[in-house]
């Protein structure tokens, strides 16, 4: 039971429901299973649908109208026209990758603190908290180049892929369909079938 996600039911009236809990809990107590590393599914008490997504978004939304936003509005706009875009999937997961990245430097960085300072010091709880108040612009700039990094590349991804499909096909020839063309044709083939036919 232990291994299996937890299950959290959405009813119609927006409260969400713990199953394993068995007691009604609000957005906050889901970021704080977020932060726990939790594991869990939230699930429309009535059709079944997995919610998930829907709420970790509400969590960030409501994360994003606090004091510190992490998110610019120019990092929002070029994120909302990759949708759609042919390149969407490829973002996404760039975006992952670097956060996943960005996560496991961060776990090191604690883990080579605990060895050096101890389970408990507080200069090993405090270590990536003061690394991150000394590079925070630097982190947040980053973060918001990566995105304009990616939609130039992708950009110029496109504009390649598309001058190589044309290249491509304006190196075979292609016979022309005019009427002119044909009756040349005609008159060319009728020569060497009659020189066939005598021989």
């Amino acid at each position: 039971m232990a291994d299996q996600s937890r299950l959290i039911k959405k009813y119609p009236n927006r409260r969400l429901y713990d199953t394993r809990t068995s007691s009604y809990i609000t957005l906050s107590d889901v970021k704080e299973l977020v932060l726990g590393n939790e594991d869990f599914q939230v699930v429309d008490a009535k059709t079944g649908d997995d919610l998930t997504r829907s709420i970790l978004l509400q969590i960030i939304l409501e994360e994003e109208a606090g004091g510190a936003p992490m998110f610019t509005s120019d990092l929002l706009s070029h994120m909302i026209r990759f949708y759609g875009n042919a390149m969407q999937g490829m973002m996404g997961k760039y975006l992952e990758n670097n956060i996943k990245a960005f996560t496991d430097m961060q776990g090191k960085l604690q883990e080579q603190a605990r060895g050096i300072y101890g389970e408990n010091s507080p200069i090993s709880q405090d270590l990536w908290a003061q690394f991150l108040n000394f590079q925070g612009p630097a982190l947040q700039s980053m973060m918001g180049t990566y995105v304009e990094q990616s939609k130039k590349m992708f950009q110029q991804m496109q504009e390649q892929v598309e001058s190589q499909t044309r290249n491509m096909f304006t190196g075979f020839q292609f016979p022309a369909y005019t009427q002119q063309d044909k009756g040349d044709k005609a008159e060319t083939a009728e020569p060497v079938t009659k020189t066939r036919t005598e021989k």
